[in-house]
């Protein structure tokens, strides 16, 4: 396969096992044992940032009614060949989570892959937190992740990462950001262009920002929710100093 866009590529790289675990966190919350039964079987579930579809076809293919909400249109064409593939029915909205007014009502609500961590700060986050409680009905869940404050302090700053294939390479190198606890990663495909018959260099800067807990529940409070939950690894261990991602599922009010 000849990779055409910076989605593609960025696609091919993602690690797909971590899309089974996300799915299982939103269909089976709480520790075994007992297992308990899938959570919100058949309702409608608003995925925000769901780029190109892998998690919101499993969860079509697990039963729910899954919209996949996406800031950019070649994530949601991949998301529609994904889904063509796999014989399941997601519906596709192009827009910013944080400006959710035109989307109806819904009974669960997600944003994966760390993506509240690419609001530029603390209000911002809380827009999106008070758009998501605008959605839902009392009791309704707010389910997301975040890069911890280890993973972010520690572990980024100064990160590289190479990878390439006959088709493409790509460069990954982390930055300590400009504010507090933030990360700017330096992303370059080289991507072969067959008329060149030569590699085509295509550039983005990536920047990420994340808080203290206490700051996103303070957040998530004020936009209207309770009985908030954080964890470690989707959702199976208790938050730890050296955890890299956090986990959070809220109430609406």
């Amino acid at each position: 396969m000849i990779y055409q866009t910076f989605a593609e590529v960025y696609d091919k790289l993602m690690d797909q096992s971590l899309y089974s675990q996300w799915r299982d966190y939103v269909t089976k919350p709480g520790p075994p044992p007992p297992p308990p039964p899938p959570a919100f079987a058949g309702q409608p579930i608003l995925e925000l940032a769901g780029g190109s579809g892998f998690l919101a076809v499993l969860l079509a293919q697990a039963g729910y009614q899954v919209t996949d909400f996406d800031l950019s249109d070649e994530m949601l064409s991949l998301a529609a060949e994904k889904a063509e593939e796999a014989d399941a029915q997601l519906t596709l909205i192009q827009g910013d989570m944080r400006d959710l007014s035109d989307l109806p009502p819904v009974p669960v609500v997600t944003c994966f892959d760390d993506s509240i961590c690419y609001m530029a700060n603390l209000e911002e986050v809380q827009q999106v937190f008070t758009q998501v409680a605008s959605l839902l009905p009392s009791g309704g869940d707010f389910l997301f992740d975040a890069h911890s404050l280890y993973q972010m302090d520690q572990i980024f700053p100064g990160y590289m990462y190479n990878y390439q294939t006959d088709d493409f390479a790509f460069l990954w190198h982390s930055f300590v950001g400009e504010v507090p606890h933030s990360v700017e990663h330096d992303l370059t495909f080289f991507l072969y262009d067959e008329g060149l018959d030569a590699y085509k260099p295509l550039t983005e800067t990536h920047k990420e920002r994340t808080y203290p807990i206490n700051d996103y529940l303070d957040a998530l409070t004020a936009s209207g929710f309770e009985k908030i939950e954080v964890t470690a690894d989707f959702g199976r261990q208790p938050i730890q100093a050296d955890s890299t991602r956090w986990f959070f599922h809220a109430k609406k009010k």
